[in-house]
This record gives structure tokens, C-alpha cells and sequence, in this order.
């Protein structure tokens, strides 16, 4: 068995495209990486496609990838955006779906749905650019449906906890989503 390699190495083989690094990387962290997935999204077959997508990713940018804190912080990361992109497009998936036979029967014009479309994007930068916490925490309560008590017990933290998080959510997204209006 080989000693255990440190970050920087492992990063090193990684950006040469060595694809021992990738190896060693995924060895290293993909229980991890399903650990921090599992808490978001607990479907371990679901966790297990969504940590490959992670360490995929990870290979298919190696050139590109600059790790300024820790391997594992940065995978924790893409894994903990990744599982709630997931989530995010499942939501909105469904969405569309519910709501398609009303949009067919109402014709909007194409500078109402160009409108719709950008409030849609900022909207999603905005969920994205929320602190990690905030973010699993609003997108569990308003994509998933889950209670502030279901959402502690699932992330391991008080219902407290929750609440100021997503007080603290609200507060980023109504100030990042501002718009001006001439009423």
C-alpha cells in the first residue's frame, strides 16, 4: 500500500493529465464526496452517479482547474453544487411539466417570455451565488418541499439553525433580486 499522497501532489498529476491523479484523487475522496451528496440527496445509486459526475468533471478540467484551499474542500464543493444543480433541474423539470397545457393556452408575447426567461436566470444566479449553507438550506425548503425540522435532520443541524439560514437567504436574494419599478 502507498503512503498517501498530498493535495498538491495529487494536483500535480492531475494538471500533467496523468490519470493516475485522477485515480488517486478518486480513491482518496469518493466516499467523501458520497457522504456530502448523500446529505442533499439520500439515494445511494443517485449519490453514487452524481460523485462520478463530480470527479468526471474534475478529470474533463484538469487544465483549467485551480485548487487555491484544499483538494478536499474544492470537491466538497462541486459535489455539495452539483447535487443541488441536480435537485434545482428536477424541480424544475416538474415544473414545466405541471404547468405546460396552461402555457400552451396562453399566448405570450415573445418580450413576455424573453422577460420571463431573464428573471428566471437571475433568479438561478442568484440561488447559486447564496453561501453553501444558505443555499442547500433554501433549496431543500422551496424546491424539495422539506420543513425547517426535516431539513435540520437531514443536514445534522438545529431547526434554529435552518430558520436563520434561511432568513439569512431571503434577505441575499431580495437585495441580489431588487428591481426597479416605476409604480
Amino acid at each position: 500500500m502507498q503512503p498517501q499522497r498530498t493535495d498538491q501532489e495529487l494536483l500535480d498529476l492531475l494538471n500533467q493529465g496523468d490519470e493516475r491523479g485522477i485515480e488517486l484523487i478518486f480513491r482518496q475522496y469518493y466516499a467523501y464526496i458520497c457522504k456530502a451528496v448523500y446529505k442533499i440527496i439520500p439515494d445511494s445509486n443517485l449519490v453514487e452517479d452524481l460523485a462520478q459526475e463530480v470527479f468526471y468533471e474534475l478529470w474533463r478540467k484538469r487544465e483549467r482547474i485551480r485548487v487555491s484551499s484544499s483538494l478536499k474542500g474544492y470537491l466538497r464543493r462541486a459535489a455539495v453544487n452539483k447535487a443541488l444543480n441536480f435537485v434545482r433541474d428536477q424541480r424544475i423539470k416538474f415544473t414545466d411539466e405541471e404547468q405546460a397545457p396552461v402555457q400552451k393556452s396562453t399566448e405570450a408575447t415573445a418580450p413576455e417570455l424573453m422577460a420571463a426567461d431573464q428573471l428566471q436566470s437571475s433568479i438561478d444566479k442568484a440561488i447559486d451565488a447564496l453561501p453553501e449553507r444558505c443555499r442547500i438550506v433554501f433549496v431543500l425548503s422551496r424546491f424539495e418541499d422539506m420543513s425547517y425540522r426535516e431539513i435540520a435532520e437531514q443536514l445534522e443541524i438545529s431547526p434554529k439553525t435552518v430558520e436563520n439560514q434561511m432568513a439569512k437567504a431571503l434577505k441575499i436574494l431580495r437585495e441580489m433580486l431588487k428591481v426597479n419599478r416605476n409604480d
